[in-house]
């Protein structure tokens, strides 16, 4: 199972590293330019830092499914993801918005875009993270 759950870290970050691009990089990418004072100019932003987040990010959530998470399937990762996500999703978006002059619109995309990365996380390691043999 080892190597399974070390596999998911991997197709996990390489996913949300994808989906971060899309959501933050297109589809919000007009509202963070209409707030561009409430951000770090592109060139002053740590993208190996980024990276290092989602890569523990991604570690963090296959450990938990991989370790906690009875019996593993499809459904139990699903299931894992859409929670999970709920819970990223309200801290990330709303909880953002409690304390930061942000848009409620940046806080509904970061709400939504945290839970849609989760459940597709959850969708993956419930396909590539199971039991080995014999076990």
């Amino acid at each position: 199972m080892k190597k399974r759950m070390m596999i998911a870290v991997v197709a996990v970050f390489v996913t949300l590293s994808i989906l971060d691009f899309l959501l933050h990089g297109l589809l919000l990418g007009p509202i963070y330019m209409a707030t561009a004072s409430l951000w770090r100019p592109l060139a002053e932003m740590n993208r190996p830092l980024m990276s290092l987040v989602t890569l523990v990010f991604s570690a963090c959530f296959v450990g938990i499914y991989g370790f906690l998470i009875e019996p593993k399937s499809l459904g139990a990762g699903l299931r894992f993801g859409a929670l999970f996500g709920l819970a990223a999703g309200m801290s990330m978006g709303f909880g953002s918005y409690c304390v930061m002059p942000i848009p409620l619109t940046l806080a509904v995309g970061w709400f939504l875009g945290s839970w849609v990365e989760a459940v597709v996380a959850g969708a993956l390691v419930g396909m590539i993270v199971k039991p080995s043999a014999g076990k």
